[in-house]
């Protein structure tokens, strides 16, 4: 009988059912001390106009500070330009999604991600892959992984996440990682995606919201479920320090406007770090979002298939009208 994928591996990895008690002290306890300082005071790879004329390194790192690293795909390799965190504790690490690009020659992530890694009994600390959804251009790189020893990956189905982490009531609930000293706490956030959770580290107070909330388009798939995940992360943030809000991408200049979807440029870029004020305003921004579009300072909100069924619509009635004027016109010439 094929065994389950990923369940016997679990319980290392999450707080056990019976330090139920003693998880919840714990949260409560780090949730009012200081997060450990780190530092944003970087300039991220902007690609070029020009990338096959203005080589440049596939992979930028930044160390946030000595146990939390941010990894930045160069906007040449890749248009997405994800970024990739990798979070160390004392007995494991989390590696929050593993980007856009499979090709370890054009990526060499996993190469880079091992040599990050301290070694812990003579051997390189255990990984966790895990993603903020389930969208190729955040695990594409998941095969890099495959054949690592300690290395285990969160499935990226629905079923998978759900099971993995042990949500029984999903999207409402609650999981714990447990890398050893360092609690994150993972939040179900569907409304981009029906997988997408968001990460909060409790040792830095950052949140990893992946495509949830970014400088950038704010996809929606499920307008009401992102906005009952707003309200979701906004309450669960109230009693928690919260230093920044980290995403997936960046898709606007530092003056709000989006770069042209396809851009392997990007100058002049936003901030990625967004703030507990830009949380706190997303279940109103949601509240009066026509359905289609609705620019804010510091993202877009969008529906993607909606804009398109729109823009179908008025060409295929400006078709109409223009066939209409000619077959009028005809007739009157005729006439």
């Amino acid at each position: 009988m094929p065994k389950k994928a990923h369940t016997a591996a679990q319980p290392p990895w999450k707080v056990p059912a019976a330090a139920a008690v003693s998880a919840f002290l714990l949260t409560a306890t780090m949730a009012w001390s200081e997060p450990v300082p780190g530092s944003l005071d970087v300039h991220w790879t902007e690609g070029a106009l020009d990338c096959s004329a203005t080589p440049q390194d596939p992979l930028q790192v930044h160390k946030y500070e000595p146990q939390t690293f941010i990894l930045r795909q160069n906007p040449c390799t890749s248009f997405e330009a994800n970024f990739i965190y990798l979070l160390i504790g004392s007995d494991k690490a989390l590696l929050i999604d593993t980007g856009a690009v499979a090709d370890p020659k054009a990526m060499p992530l996993a190469k880079t991600v091992l040599e990050l890694l301290p070694d812990k009994d003579g051997k390189k600390l255990p990984l966790l892959v895990a993603h903020t959804h389930r969208h190729l251009d955040h695990r594409a790189g998941d095969p890099q992984f495959a054949s690592l020893p300690s290395v285990q990956t969160v499935p990226f189905d629905l079923e998978g996440v759900r099971t993995f982490f042990g949500f029984t009531d999903w999207p409402d609930g609650m999981a714990h990682l447990d890398l050893g000293g360092r609690i994150v706490d993972v939040i179900p956030t569907p409304g981009h995606n029906e997988t997408h959770v968001a990460f909060y580290d409790e040792r830095t107070g950052i949140l990893f919201s992946g495509d949830f909330l970014l400088p950038g388009r704010l996809l929606i798939d499920d307008a009401k479920a992102y906005r009952e995940s707003a309200l979701r992360v906004v309450d669960f943030l109230k009693t928690r320090p919260l230093t920044h809000i980290l995403g997936g991408h960046i898709e606007l200049d530092a003056t709000g406007h989006a770069y042209r979807f396809g851009s392997h440029y990007h100058p002049n870029e936003h901030r990625l770090e967004l703030a507990r004020a830009d949380l706190t305003a997303l279940p109103a921004a949601f509240e009066r979002f026509n359905g289609f579009y609705a620019r804010y300072p510091n993202y877009v909100l969008t529906n993607p298939i909606r804009n398109i069924v729109a823009l179908a619509i008025v060409a295929a009635a400006v078709l109409v009208c223009i066939v209409w004027g000619v077959r009028r016109l005809i007739r009157r010439r005729r006439g």
